[in-house]
């Protein structure tokens, strides 16, 4: 078995710095939008922001701009960016598909154990 250097400190890839998703900015930008995550072909679910509500339909605008309608049925809940990389995926607030697959990649892609 291979032995850890002992300058190394491995809890680096089991927490994440909270001083971005905590801070005010994040936090006020979150809370001005009616985030979602809609279904997306590419992505498996991509964020966007609810615009218009009209019956069982949802005018919907992606982070590149595009607005596209859905049922309501298809709209998930986004969680707050505190939230973001959570180590405990039961602590998310809106605990849905969607919801976990984005802080299972975001987990990945910053080297944090998932």
């Amino acid at each position: 078995m291979a032995k850890q250097p002992e300058n190394e400190d491995s809890s680096k890839f089991l927490f994440l710095d909270n001083d971005f998703k905590n801070s005010g900015v994040a936090q006020a930008d979150w809370s001005t939008k009616q985030m979602v995550w809609i279904p997306s072909e590419r992505e498996g679910f991509q964020s966007a922001s609810i615009k218009e509500e009209t019956g069982n339909e949802v005018v919907v605008e992606l982070d590149n701009g595009k607005k596209v309608t859905v049922s309501k049925n298809e709209i998930q809940k986004m969680n707050p960016p505190k939230y973001n990389k959570v180590e405990d995926m039961a602590a998310l607030t809106c605990l849905n598909e969607a919801s976990v697959l984005h802080n299972i990649r975001e987990r990945y892609f910053s080297g944090l154990i998932y």
